[in-house]
């Protein structure tokens, strides 16, 4: 079955302190086992991009998976930010709590970028 590109965004409340790679190491663990792995990603190949905007971090994950597993990509994705930890590879813990997840879109300007996660 062929892969789609999708989109999942969130906003999470982050101190100023927390690594803002935190969340995206959460996803990609979810996602693939481990934050460091070899390419392909098992589950969904992913990109996750997080933003302070006005005291508020906005997540977006651009990821491609056969259409049936959708649902399952997007569970991992909310249990990984909802858990609202994650250790960095230094072992300093970043915490934040959910405050919203829903399905996003996948930009114009991400087309290139979801295609080549498709071809994974």
């Amino acid at each position: 079955m062929t892969r789609h590109a999708f989109a999942h965004d969130a906003v999470l409340m982050m101190g100023p302190e927390a690594d803002l790679r935190a969340p995206g190491g959460a996803v990609t663990t979810a996602l693939c086992g481990h934050w460091e792995h070899e390419p392909p990603c098992p589950v969904a190949a992913h990109h996750t991009a997080a933003v302070r905007v006005d005291g508020e971090v906005r997540v977006h994950v651009l990821f491609a998976t056969e259409p049936d597993r959708e649902q399952r990509v997007r569970g991992l994705i909310d249990a990984a930010l909802a858990a609202g930890a994650f250790a960095g590879p230094d072992g300093t813990a970043s915490f934040w709590s959910l405050t919203s997840s829903a399905r996003g879109e996948v930009a114009p300007e991400e087309t290139a970028h979801a295609a080549r996660l498709t071809e994974q």
